[in-house]
């Protein structure tokens, strides 16, 4: 009687986790996960676990980590999974929907100056906007001196989604800002007196290099790179090129590969592979057009690209020179092989674990990096 009751009360259990998780089939976590690639058996690790919505992950020199969790903390994560408590000093953030504390990058020469940037959803009386600041962090205090906003979007509406908002220092110590396009208002993605949709590039006192493409442009903002982005939730450099290449959600269908040129027109929303939520109309001229750079990959269905990092380590040398791009919606981490700029194949991983996967980053150990939003938590992929 007693191994059917609790046989009952297991099944119970176990349609209640079903229906509250939207009938999505609730992974068993071990410590421990070996999972079988195209080219490799794969050790998954959970190294931290206890963090709240974790965003980025960013790694100091002496390998320890900071992490940011959009309600608006940051923490140092040491290799042996330990939390501090939160870094003190941080701006307020617009801590609702999609937006919130985002991005965490070091500054070029942080060994020496302590110099970091962040990005976040910045509350202002009209609403919020996506803003940028750099700040000195103490580590021994826990805390960030010397806050100065660097950046903020023009408009600032009211909402709570499509923020970006990732940022890449590139080698001449320029700062790339991937910039939302904030939903309600992507007609101005196409805009150039406008920050929403748009890439940006700037120094890091917040001015605009004098080299970048609209600079001196009558009615254009000299900080914009790009334009005609929907909403930028991956950045990377390619590390033979130096380019920049960007991922984007598209609505329904149409996420984005994109080698992010200075100057160039990437479509949204006039030229996109998405389609309408709900209704599933077409949007905008169609799928291509001379003067829009067309995207190096597309996802449809829509797989929620987030967070994306080259692979140069040693650890999987059979994957040196490739892609790497979290999924949202998918949960999964999909890997690219490129060839002159071009994918040439894809690869979709670890999607038997079913966790939302928020960033990517190859560590100073070779290894890959990840951030579960679903649980909490810190992963290391290791050779099995």
């Amino acid at each position: 009687m007693m191994v059917a009751a609790k046989a009952v009360w297991c099944t119970t259990l176990l349609g209640a986790l079903l229906f509250t998780a939207v009938l999505v089939p609730v992974p068993v976590w071990a410590r421990d996960v070996i999972v079988r690639t195209e080219t490799a058996s794969v050790k998954v690790s959970e190294v931290a676990r206890g963090l709240e919505n974790p965003w980025s992950l960013a790694f100091l020199p002496d390998g320890r980590m900071l992490v940011t969790e959009r309600p608006g903390r940051m923490r140092v994560v040491t290799a042996d999974g330990s939390l501090s408590a939160p870094i003190a000093g941080l701006p307020e953030v617009h801590a609702q929907g999609q937006g919130g504390l985002l991005d965490v990058a070091l500054g070029p020469r942080f060994a020496e100056d302590g110099l970091i940037v962040f990005s976040y959803a910045e509350p202002t009386a009209r609403g919020a906007r996506t803003a940028v600041a750099r700040a000195r962090l103490d580590l021994d205090g826990l805390r960030v001196h010397a806050v100065q906003r660097i950046f903020a979007q023009s408009e600032d509406p009211s909402g709570s989604h499509h923020w970006g908002s990732r940022l890449v220092f590139s080698p001449d110590g320029s700062l790339f800002v991937t910039l939302g396009d904030r939903y309600h208002f992507r007609d101005r993605a196409q805009a150039l007196d406008s920050h929403l949709g748009k890439v940006v590039r700037i120094a890091v006192d917040g001015s605009a290099p004098a080299d970048n493409p609209f600079r001196g442009r009558a009615g254009a903002l000299p900080e914009i790179w790009s334009y005609g982005h929907r909403n930028l939730q991956g950045a990377a450099l390619d590390p033979q090129t130096g380019a920049l290449w960007t991922h984007e959600h598209g609505p329904q269908g149409g996420d984005e590969l994109n080698l992010t040129r200075g100057g160039r027109n990437y479509g949204w929303p006039v030229i996109t592979h998405g389609r309408e939520y709900v209704t599933g109309r077409k949007i905008g001229e169609g799928t291509e057009r001379a003067d829009v750079e067309a995207p190096r990959w597309q996802w449809t269905p829509s797989i929620a690209p987030s967070g994306m990092a080259f692979y140069t380590g040693e650890a999987f040398p059979q994957w040196r020179g490739n892609l790497f791009v979290g999924a949202l919606k998918h949960q999964l981490v999909v890997r690219l092989v490129l060839e002159d700029g071009k994918v040439v194949h894809e690869e979709r991983m670890l999607s038997a674990l079913g966790r939302r996967i928020r960033d990517v980053r190859q560590g100073p150990d070779g290894r890959l990096w990840l951030l579960d939003e679903s649980g909490g938590r810190i992963l290391r992929l290791d050779p099995a």
